[in-house]
């Protein structure tokens, strides 16, 4: 897997201070996403474990909520299991700090609707995640007064709760 970039003190993209990783990757292609340059799986740079350490160490100090993952597409395929080990390893060394994660399919029933993204692995993954923002960007539904989200069809979902509640428990409405 690539990255396209990777941000250490992002207040854009979740809540608190956060470290974002932005994956390199996406199929979805949504008209006139925010980050089309991360659609190529070949962008950016190697996510190895050098970079693994790196944002390891950018989240420890005490004033960073946590981690947002984002790109790209951090549900498809490829970039699921290349992060599913490095998320494990983040709530090992860190369980104090939430993991956020923006993908533009759909959650359901604790994995993702559309079978293009499901892997052996997907309901694992999302497992360990704290809030999961799902939904494809429709440009027609953009609302700027919108948290964590670009358009009225995006969710922000807890995903511990929806878990439990084999439901789909709104984190922000």
């Amino acid at each position: 897997m690539n990255y396209a970039e990777i941000k250490k003190t992002d207040i854009a993209n979740g809540e608190g201070v956060r470290v974002s990783l932005f994956v390199s990757g996406c199929r979805r292609h949504c008209k006139n996403c925010f980050n089309k340059i991360a659609w190529d799986f070949g962008y950016g740079k190697p996510f190895c474990e050098a970079v693994e350490e790196e944002l390891i160490q950018a989240l420890s100090p005490y004033y960073i909520a946590g981690l947002t993952l984002l790109g790209g597409d951090p549900m498809e395929p490829e970039n699921q299991y290349a992060l599913l080990p490095f998320v494990k390893k983040v709530r090992a060394r860190l369980p104090e700090k939430t993991i956020w994660c923006y993908t533009g399919y759909t959650y359901r029933d604790g994995g993702i609707e559309e079978k293009e993204a499901n892997t052996p692995v997907t309901r694992e993954f999302i497992s360990l995640l704290d809030v999961l923002v799902d939904g494809r960007f429709e440009e027609s539904l953009k609302d700027i007064r919108l948290k964590f989200r670009g358009s009225s069809n995006q969710r922000v979902i807890d995903v511990q709760r929806s878990l439990k509640e084999n439901s789909v428990v709104l984190y922000l409405t």
